[in-house]
């Protein structure tokens, strides 16, 4: 089992910045994940993906919604990812999930076998 477990959400003003942290216990990355990535869902819409970066070599990929806006990181002694929201606006008001996955550069949450609980994050105009 991976256990995943999110905080840093929050509110805040249109043009500043969060950062998201995801925890990860468990098999983790020496048995089973290779991958984790960001992925957030709106009220009415579907999960959608955010971002994503392996463990092993740090490649990383983005949605071009954050593209320029949002950076995924890791700290492999931490079993730790982040994801450093900066000007943030109204439209990345969602709740925001970590998920561990087997294969890099995965961009489709099928590809994700374990998740976090969520948090919230909203942006006010």
């Amino acid at each position: 089992q991976v256990q995943l477990v999110e905080s840093g959400g929050g509110l805040v003003k249109a043009g500043d910045s969060l950062r998201l942290s995801c925890a990860a216990t468990g098999r983790t990355v020496s048995t089973y994940a290779r991958a984790m990535g960001w992925f957030r869902q709106a009220p009415g819409n579907k999960r959608e993906f955010v971002a994503t970066i392996s463990w092993r070599t740090a490649t990383t990929a983005y949605a071009d919604s954050v593209k320029g806006r949002f950076t995924i990181s890791r700290d492999n002694a931490k079993n730790t990812v982040y994801l450093q929201m900066d000007s943030l606006k109204p439209e990345d008001t969602a709740v925001y999930y970590c998920a561990a996955g087997r294969t890099i550069g995965a961009v489709m949450s099928s590809m994700y076998g374990y998740w976090g609980q969520g948090t919230q994050v909203t942006v006010s105009s």
